[in-house]
């Protein structure tokens, strides 16, 4: 599995702490920009390259790193096959109650049930909302929280397949 990770300058440094931190795990990462912090960049020609391998890879990962992460998830989310997550506060999520009733005690549970419904293969991070050490912690969760398999997850997964190739015949 390859890694590819991009941003513009909103998040060019946290960019940098992850590539670190994987490359140190014996990762093959590679950095699809920015190369260099310019303030004037735009996350469109970093994000697009990393989406664009996803799309004609999915089950390769790529981290991405904006501000929010918000518009960078959205951009990532227009290419067939990329199923981008955001995360951009731990904090959040603690003490939601789901419709079930079931109060959230995992600050990370977003992601894990991202992988693990949605066989997520892009993690957005908002880098103004993240310390270091949350954004390493969800990375790492991303990396190693497998797809669950299970059939209604499949099912629904190939429903947004045939949907998407509607969409783009």
């Amino acid at each position: 599995m390859k890694i590819y990770l991009a941003t513009d300058h909103a998040g060019f440094s946290l960019k940098e702490i992850v590539k670190d931190y994987l490359t140190g795990q014996g990762h093959n990462v590679e950095d699809c920009g920015a190369h260099a912090l310019d303030h004037n960049d735009d996350f469109p020609d970093f994000i697009s390259k990393a989406a664009e391998k996803i799309s004609a890879n999915p089950y390769d990962k790529a981290i991405i790193f904006g501000g929010s992460g918000q518009a960078e998830m959205m951009l990532a989310n227009k290419y067939p096959g990329v199923r981008a997550a955001l995360f951009y506060s731990p904090k959040e999520a603690v003490g939601a109650v789901d419709v079930t009733g079931k109060t959230s005690t995992d600050p990370y549970e977003i992601i894990v049930l991202a992988r693990e419904h949605n066989d997520a293969n892009i993690l957005s991070l908002g880098a103004r909302f993240l310390t270091d050490e949350e954004a390493l912690e969800a990375v790492r969760i991303f990396l190693t929280t497998p797809f669950s398999k299970a059939e209604r997850h499949e099912r629904r997964l190939a429903k947004i397949g045939r949907i998407e190739k509607e969409l783009h015949e």
